[in-house]
């Protein structure tokens, strides 16, 4: 009897449940990113640390020398397969680590070496659909790895030169590939405030773009990710711009097709959207959902089969942290931080995960 997969149908009309919560060590985390088989995270905390958490508990630490620019788990990391379970970590002013996330040791290293002979953290990383070659994002360029072959990479320009105004310039500061059997299509994204700062590239023809996309705001792109059953259509998130803008890849690339937008309808999206956050969005496996959080400690989880609609406002907004504020003139017994001579706000520097009804 043949078997037919069907993406999960989660019930919207309700915040999720609260599943866990845990305390990163020391300080609190920027971002969180589950492993392939959801059974652990990985998350990228203030005080220069990487830290393992399964949902209920602390697995594991490691302190770097220098601030975290990016990390990203091996597309098929699971505990139950060991040669899979590893992660990369982009650390300022070292190579590239390959980390094995059962004991944190070093599996390999890929150096990126400025003219000066500096190592080069990249601020964006991605696996191409194969998981065989690794590419990375900085000044200018892209470094692409063999992920067997450790050491040094071959260097793609995104730019003719540093004066020239042609290409992509600016730090390459989002990568993604589309996630289709064959595709060796992927999106470079950039911190330079322009319009149109995200080029598609693909791996057969090198550094030269296939098409430029615009529209966005004049900011620096912060993520890039592709629609997992619908390839075609790409989200991007920006710099102080808590909207999420997507766009059709098949036919216009000069305007999104759809910007979501947190909060209510009655909050304009300048108003929503001017924060110093690097704000994250994810999408669900079946393609429907997108989730994402705002500087307020809510997440907004908006519907994506909302066809036809050019400004999408969430189907849910729930508050998913606790930071509170508290009329008081005396220290808590919590890490606080005084505000003003007579406001304390209570820090909340937990990782919850929740869980929706399907």
């Amino acid at each position: 009897m043949e078997s037919t997969w069907s993406a999960p149908e989660y019930d919207t009309s309700r915040p999720p449940s609260l599943t866990g919560e845990v305390r990163p060590h020391n300080d609190f985390a920027r971002v969180a990113k589950w492993c392939a088989d959801g059974s652990t995270f990985l998350a990228q905390c203030e005080d220069r640390s990487l830290q393992l958490f399964a949902p209920s508990e602390p697995r594991l630490v490691l302190p770097q020398p220098s601030p975290i620019l990016d990390f990203l788990w091996y597309p098929t990391a699971s505990p139950l397969s060991p040669a899979s379970y590893c992660f990369l970590a982009s650390v300022r002013d070292c190579p590239i680590k390959l980390l094995d996330a059962s004991d944190g040791r070093l599996r390999a290293s890929y150096r990126i070496v400025d003219h000066r002979e500096r190592h080069v953290a990249p601020h964006s990383l991605s696996f191409n659909p194969t998981a065989e070659r690794l590419y990375c994002g900085f000044e200018d360029a892209i470094e692409v790895f063999d992920v067997s072959r450790p050491g040094s990479g071959t260097r793609l320009p995104t730019t003719p030169s540093k004066k020239s105004k042609d290409g992509l310039k600016g730090i390459v500061s989002a990568l993604a590939f589309v996630p289709s059997h064959g595709s060796d299509t992927y999106a470079a994204g950039t911190l330079t405030r322009t319009s149109s700062n995200i080029a598609l590239f693909t791996e057969t023809q090198g550094p030269e773009p296939i098409m430029f996309v615009s529209g966005a705001p004049s900011a620096g792109v912060t993520q890039i990710n592709f629609n997992p059953l619908s390839p075609h259509i790409m989200y991007t998130a920006h710099r102080r711009h808590a909207s999420i803008y997507a766009w059709d890849l098949r036919t216009h690339i000069d305007a999104p097709m759809a910007v979501y937008t947190p909060g209510t309808p009655s909050h304009s999206r300048d108003a929503a959207g001017r924060t110093n956050q690097k704000l994250r969005f994810d999408i669900d496996i079946g393609g429907r959902w997108l989730a994402s959080g705002d500087h307020h400690g809510h997440i907004s989880i908006f519907d994506l089969y909302s066809h036809g609609v050019e400004d999408v406002h969430p189907v849910l907004q729930f508050p998913a942290h606790d930071d509170s504020d508290t009329d008081s003139d005396s220290d808590s017994d919590t890490r606080t931080i005084r505000r003003t001579h007579t406001r304390i706000q209570t820090l909340d520097w937990s990782i919850k995960t929740w869980s929706f009804e399907i």
